[in-house]
């Protein structure tokens, strides 16, 4: 895999070695093959480590197939890919609902990480999950489309550098916007389920911004941003305060239709141009 990256107008002059550990997330192990390959390059001339690079630069890398192991992932069907953005180093997909993110078995076929790897094929990619969206949850989610970049992605993430907005449905009259911290925690009755836990579980934050309200069905719509990322959050955070997802299967005391909650909106600060992707995924709940 060879990977030429140029660097953008307000990057940060550096030595070649800050930029493959601090910017750029190589392991140390890749990092020790490609100084010792000699598998750098400057603007298409051999660079050591501590060599300078600037913006406007273009830095080439040449992986080998031991750097970074190629998973096995069997190719579902492609005609289930919508894209919503892609370049050379991830993709934005339109989610459908009923559909799991990845396989939990190695013999699964009918997953969103299988058909992304038989409309990748063609061109010789393998997709990586960056991070999911339930089983009953539709809408954009991120991929990356080679190992290099999938640490880097993740740092985003875990930063709260990818901002992601959701649309939902509610039940009763949720008159105001509010911001929801609880903690959420494993529910020990039932492996499915997650459950509101101030004593053991993971800090969680859920803002939420009312839309409108339907008074004949008593149902709201909302909008709602994470700044964490927890299993089931938006749907047991909404639940905790009297005003389940409607159709939720597992937090709705009468499920009726379909899980009313969308990930609508994915926005991102390209790591290698700078540019702001925004990737909307049409509205499906109303």
């Amino acid at each position: 895999m060879e990977l030429s990256i140029q660097l953008p107008k307000n990057f940060k002059e550096q030595t070649v070695r800050e930029l493959l550990e601090q910017e750029w997330l190589v392991p140390r192990k890749v990092r020790h093959f490609l100084r010792t390959r000699k598998n750098v390059s400057i603007n298409g001339e051999n660079a050591l480590f501590h060599f300078s690079v600037k913006s406007g630069d273009v830095i080439t890398l040449q992986f080998e197939p031991e750097d970074y192991p190629t998973p096995t992932i069997l190719l579902g069907d492609e005609s289930n890919v919508n894209v919503l953005f892609e370049d050379e180093h991830f993709i934005i997909l339109n989610k459908p609902i009923g559909m799991k993110t990845h396989p939990n078995q190695p013999d699964e076929t009918d997953t969103l990480l299988n058909h992304l790897a038989a409309y990748l094929a063609p061109k010789n990619q393998i997709p990586y999950v960056v991070h999911r969206l339930d089983k009953e949850t539709s809408g954009a989610i991120l991929f990356a489309k080679n190992p290099f970049v999938l640490p880097i992605l993740g740092r985003l993430l875990e930063s709260k550098q990818i901002y992601r907005r959701y649309q939902a449905v509610v039940s009763g009259h949720l008159k105001e916007s509010l911001t929801i911290h609880k903690k959420i925690g494993r529910d020990r009755h039932d492996r499915r389920k997650r459950v509101i836990d101030e004593r053991r579980g993971d800090a969680a934050i859920t803002h939420v911004d009312v839309a409108s309200y339907l008074k004949k069905a008593n149902h709201a719509t909302v909008y709602c941003v994470l700044e964490t990322g927890r299993t089931h959050q938006i749907r047991v955070h909404l639940a905790s305060i009297g005003h389940p997802i409607v159709g939720d299967p597992l937090y709705h005391p009468k499920p009726v239709g379909r899980l009313m909650l969308h990930a609508y909106e994915l926005h991102l600060t390209h790591p290698f141009t700078g540019e702001v992707i925004v990737a909307i995924a049409e509205p499906s709940l109303w």
